[in-house]
């Protein structure tokens, strides 16, 4: 089972936020996930994040690809593989 980290949809029309989650690489984007380990908020300025650190690098230790924007939030936050 290929395991990716992605963001998940959240919000109003035209006032979306994020969560970081761990899922299925086969499941829809705003579908069932693994294991919800973050927050994004671009509406902010600047925007804010919190990522739950221990949980994202077990992840990655397991073999979790990140999408390009959640590889971006992980080196903004000092998490890398």
């Amino acid at each position: 089972m290929a395991v990716k980290i992605r963001l998940r949809r959240m919000g109003q029309k035209k006032a979306p936020y994020y969560r970081i989650v761990v899922a299925d690489s086969r499941s829809p984007r705003d579908g069932r996930c693994i294991e919800e380990i973050g927050t994004y908020d671009p509406n902010n300025d600047p925007s804010t994040y919190k990522i739950d650190e221990e949980k994202a690098k077990e992840w990655l230790a397991k073999g979790a690809q990140p999408t390009e924007v959640v590889g971006k939030l992980f080196k903004l936050a000092g998490i890398e593989k």
